[in-house]
C-alpha cells in the first residue's frame, strides 16, 4: 500500500491508522530510510536511533544479510539516478524491460521489494504501507508490482498545502549535526508547481492501470469514520472497521523510519481540521498558488 501525494496533506494520520489495523504494519517514509536511517542515525518512531532498533535491525538482517553489508552510497547515486521528478516523462512512459533507466529502476526497486519482503517476515504482516508520499518512487514501484500496489492519493487544497510548506517546524527525529535539522520548507510558487506535479502524475498511474483510491483531506476530516472506512476496504481489511468517536483512536508505538513528528504520538488522537491557511496566509500568496494551480485544481474540487 503506497501513500502518495503532496506532503502537508494529512498523510501522516491515515498512514498511521491504517497501521492499528490487524496484519497492517506501517514503516513511514522508506524512501528517506537510506540518508536519515542508515547515514544520519535519526530516530525511528519508536523512539531509538535506527541503529539501536531492534525490529530495523532485523529487518537489515533480512533483506541484506545485515546493514553494514549495504553500500549506502552507492544506494543513494542509485537513487538520483532514478526517484527524481525529472524522470517522471521516462518513468511514465518508457518500456520497463529496455535502457539504461529500466536497468537502474530494476536495481532500486529491487532494494524495495527485498526490504518490503523483510518488513513483512518481521513484523508478520500481510499489508506494508508506504507512506513515502513522492510520485517518483510511486511510478518506480508500478513497474516492479503492477496491480498488487495499491495507490492511495490524498489531496488537499493547494493554497492550506503551500501555507503548511512555508512555516518553519523544527525536525525533533533529527540527529545533531544532521543535514536537515528543520522540515523543508518551499515557497508559495514551489509548493504549487509541486503540488501540480504529484498530483498529475499519481493520476497518471491510475489512467495505467494501478488500483488508486483518492481521499481528500478536507472530506477525510469532515467525516473521519466514514472515509477511512473507504480506505480501509480498499486496502484489503474485511473485518471490524476503527471507531474514531470523540476519543479518537489509541496509537500503539510504531517504527516508521520517517516522516511527520507525528510517528512518534502514541495513545488516543483524535481527528480536527485544520484551516488555519484561511486566516494566516498572506492574500498575494493564496493568489499566486490559486493561478498556479488554476489547470488542475478543479478536478479535485478546488
Amino acid at each position: 500500500m503506497f501513500v502518495g501525494g503532496m506532503g502537508r496533506s494529512g498523510s501522516t494520520l491515515i498512514e498511521r491508522l491504517l497501521g492499528e489495523l490487524p496484519g497492517f504494519c506501517s514503516v513511514g517514509e522508506i524512501v528517506h530510510l537510506w540518508q536519515r536511517g542508515l547515514v544520519e542515525n535519526e530516530r525511528c518512531g519508536c523512539g531509538l536511533a535506527f541503529a539501536d532498533c531492534g525490529f530495523w535491525a532485523e529487518v537489515g538482517k533480512r533483506a541484506f544479510g545485515g546493514w553494514e553489508r549495504l553500500d549506502v552510497q552507492r544506494v543513494l547515486r542509485l537513487k538520483h539516478g532514478v526517484d527524481r521528478t525529472r524522470y517522471l516523462p521516462g518513468l511514465l512512459n518508457g518500456s520497463s524491460g529496455e535502457g539504461p533507466l529500466s536497468a537502474r529502476t530494476a536495481r532500486y526497486t529491487d532494494l524495495y521489494h527485498r526490504l518490503y519482503s523483510a518488513v513483512a517476515q518481521v513484523s508478520g504482516a500481510r499489508v506494508i504501507v508506504d507512506a513515502s508520499k513522492h510520485a517518483s518512487l510511486a511510478a518506480c514501484l508500478r513497474w516492479r508490482y503492477g496491480a498488487r500496489m495499491r495507490l492511495l492519493h490524498v489531496v488537499r487544497d493547494p493554497r492550506a498545502v503551500a501555507h503548511s510548506w512555508g512555516k518553519r517546524v523544527a525536525r525533533p527525529d533529527a540527529s545533531p549535526g544532521s543535514s536537515e535539522p528543520e522540515m523543508a520548507r518551499y515557497s508559495a510558487g514551489r509548493s504549487a508547481v509541486q503540488w501540480m506535479t504529484q498530483n498529475s502524475t499519481l493520476d497518471a498511474l491510475a489512467r495505467q492501470g494501478v488500483p488508486t483510491l483518492r481521499v481528500r483531506y478536507e472530506d477525510f476530516v469532515a467525516d473521519p469514520e466514514a472515509e477511512f472506512g473507504r480506505v480501509a476496504v480498499f486496502a484489503g481489511h474485511a473485518g471490524t472497521p476503527l471507531t474514531l468517536g470523540e476519543g479518537g483512536v489509541e496509537l500503539s508505538e510504531g517504527h516508521a523510519v520517517s516522516g511527520n513528528p507525528m510517528r512518534f504520538r502514541t495513545g488516543p488522537v483524535g481527528v480536527r481540521a485544520d484551516h488555519a491557511w484561511r486566516e494566516g496566509m498572506a492574500p498575494w500568496r493564496r493568489g499566486l498558488v490559486a493561478a498556479i494551480t488554476s489547470p488542475t485544481r478543479g478536478r479535485y474540487g478546488y
